[in-house]
């Protein structure tokens, strides 16, 4: 018996990113093989998003750039950002996924960030930058992320794409209820 292949591309090479699509995948397509290639996709926003409406776009602008690249059965984007709500500053992600001419978009949790940090980002600064100096660690950005720091390990980036990846699929998984 032939096992089916889900072929993805993920809009980064960044092994945090790749790995949650892989695990979000497996985790919902169990019977079949999960082929997951990252690709340098521009996300058109600043290196740091700051804003709610731009770390979206910066998702929707790395699924669209992939689409135009290579075939693929899907097409995953994890943009982060940060905003200052109405509690104060927080970091999140978008995600976008395109499936032939479907797009679905999703969003992780929110994690409340110190002021400082919010103050050092607005300077220019990007959140793995700012985290790796706060905490003397190194490109955390492609390991725990600002989230594992943060939770002390029990949360992680990875963790949270991988759920908002999950929770982005529902209208892909049920598309007679979201026409």
């Amino acid at each position: 018996m032939q096992q089916n292949i889900i072929n993805i591309i993920v809009g980064s090479k960044n092994p945090v990113k790749v790995n949650a699509a892989k695990s979000a995948m497996e985790q919902l397509f169990p019977d079949h093989k999960i082929l997951v290639q990252g690709m340098d996709a521009p996300s058109g926003v600043r290196a740091q998003p700051m804003t709610d409406k731009e770390t979206r776009d910066g998702a929707v602008n790395r699924v669209k750039y992939c689409q135009q690249q290579q075939e693929a059965d899907f097409y995953f984007a994890m943009e982060g950002g940060v905003d200052y709500l109405e509690f104060g500053p927080a970091t999140f992600a978008y995600i976008a996924i395109a499936h032939k001419k479907q797009l679905a978009i999703g969003r992780g949790a929110l994690l409340p960030l110190p002021i400082q940090v919010y103050r050092a980002l607005e300077a220019g600064e990007e959140l793995g930058h700012v985290m790796d100096k706060l905490f003397n660690t190194v490109n955390i950005k492609q390991k725990g992320g600002a989230i594992g720091l943060l939770t002390h390990g029990h949360a992680t980036r990875q963790s949270n794409y991988t759920q908002a990846i999950i929770l982005a699929m529902a209208p892909l998984l049920n598309p007679e209820l979201y026409p």
